[in-house]
């Protein structure tokens, strides 16, 4: 497996185009395809938004030949009117590409109890639609489009062993947590699987990747991972399932690093659990705690807090076989060993702190099971950014 450019353009089949002006976005993905499968997950807040109720409704009968996707409004707690909007939103891209409406995925993202702009939308779509190209430009375009707090476009593309592809875009840079968060990932592969394979490799890639982000621990109303299958390529599902868990996971990382305000990536990496379970909750609590986030931000060397984080998480834990390492990528630096404290290494820590990326690593010494959780550090800008999100 090899990193290549060109985003969800490199898989054959696919192509696409997106606008933004200002805080309006639209982006459009069609595909030409002759083993088409789609399989997606939504968000688990009961709350739910317009275009996830009609997308996850046309997924129940339906593949994906096209994705419109809007930015600056989340069509989200709107009732009726608002899936009204959602179903135009499909209908006009359904009339562009001579296909039924079922057949368009829909998502949205921006602000939340806010009516579609439908002019906006509908004058959008006539530049975009015209620009629809499988250039790695279009890709680029796309995964633009689709932005709203995100400083940085996320897209990445891989080639199998096998010559299959797989590429993806998302953007995601605050609520996020605890599953997904307020993202949009849009995945596409020109291997040829079916809808059932498809789904299943797609729920465990989520649950290995967005899955572990924390940004601020709150859930979005709009979260939505969609792949899509172009059929062009035998491929191994194994082999599949290793090529989507990196991307997934690469634009995970994206998403984790791009956290509003956020200046440095944290990596939570833990070892030695007695179920993965307790792994994945021992991970999660220290990216998402507040204490060690802020302590990052600060580079403050106070690293109980991420023992403090792995005690509350709900896994089973003793403190007297707990081991604690930071790194960052060039240094490392041991600072507690099976319970015990690893004297004269706060310098060493400090230094560590400085960087871009802090990794955690705790061993809990009680089994053999791990997890790994992504987050950022939390920011005056994150107070900042949310303060004033709508003015």
């Amino acid at each position: 497996m090899k990193l290549i450019d060109g985003g969800i353009c490199a898989v054959k089949g696919v192509m696409a185009n997106g606008i933004k002006q200002g805080k309006n976005g639209l982006a459009i993905i069609a595909v030409d395809a002759p083993g088409l499968a789609t399989a997606g997950v939504f968000t688990r807040n009961k709350v739910i938004a317009a275009p996830l109720i009609v997308t996850r409704q046309a997924l129940k009968e339906y593949e994906l030949n096209g994705i419109i996707a809007n930015s600056g409004c989340a069509n989200a707690f709107t009732g009726e009117r608002g899936i009204q909007d959602a179903q135009w939103m499909a209908g006009i891209l359904a009339k562009n590409l001579r296909c039924k409406p079922e057949e368009i995925g829909v998502a949205s993202t921006g602000v939340i109890g806010r009516y579609l702009d439908k002019k906006v939308i509908a004058a959008q779509l006539e530049d975009v639609f015209g620009g629809l190209s499988n250039t790695k430009e279009a890709s680029k375009a796309s995964a633009r489009a689709i932005m709203t707090t995100d400083t940085t476009m996320k897209e990445v593309a891989v080639e199998l062993d096998n010559g299959a592809h797989i590429g993806g875009i998302a953007k995601g840079s605050g609520m996020i947590e605890p599953n997904m968060g307020t993202m949009l990932v849009f995945l596409y592969t020109d291997a040829a699987l079916s809808k059932k394979t498809l789904d299943s490799c797609l729920r465990k890639a989520v649950d290995r990747s967005f899955n572990m982000v924390v940004v601020d621990g709150d859930t979005s109303t709009n979260d939505m991972a969609l792949v899509t299958a172009t059929g062009y390529h035998e491929c191994e599902e194994e082999a599949f399932q290793e090529g989507l868990d990196h991307v997934c996971i690469a634009l995970a990382k994206m998403i984790a690093r791009d956290g509003e305000g956020a200046t440095r990536l944290i990596e939570a990496r833990v070892t030695g659990a007695c179920t993965h379970e307790d792994a994945r909750l021992a991970a999660k609590a220290i990216v998402r705690s507040p204490l060690v986030k802020t302590a990052i931000f600060g580079k403050d060397p106070n690293w109980g807090r991420v023992v403090a984080a792995a005690g509350y998480s709900g896994a089973e834990v003793e403190q007297d076989k707990i081991s604690l390492k930071f790194s960052n990528n060039e240094e490392e630096v041991a600072l507690v060993s099976r319970g015990k404290i690893v004297e004269g290494k706060l310098e060493a820590l400090k230094s560590i702190m400085a960087g871009e990326e802090i990794i955690i690593e705790v061993a809990l010494g009680l089994g053999d099971n791990g997890a790994v959780a992504w987050g950022c550090d939390l920011t005056y800008d994150y107070v900042k950014i949310n303060a004033m999100y709508t003015t």
